[in-house]
């Protein structure tokens, strides 16, 4: 296999991973959002149930 052809392979797979990487990153941000999201609404409805 030529170096040109190593090197066309080296970036393919660099790209498929910043890809999959790139998704996992969003996949946790909203998963992490989901989850906050609901920590706030609980800690908000305690305060307007207190008062």
């Amino acid at each position: 296999m030529g170096p040109e052809m190593q090197l066309q392979l080296i970036d393919e797979r660099a790209a498929r991973f910043r890809a999959e990487a790139a998704r996992h990153r969003r996949a946790l941000e909203a998963q992490t959002r989901r989850e906050s999201s609901g920590k706030r609404r609980r800690s908000l409805f305690g305060k307007i149930i207190a008062t």
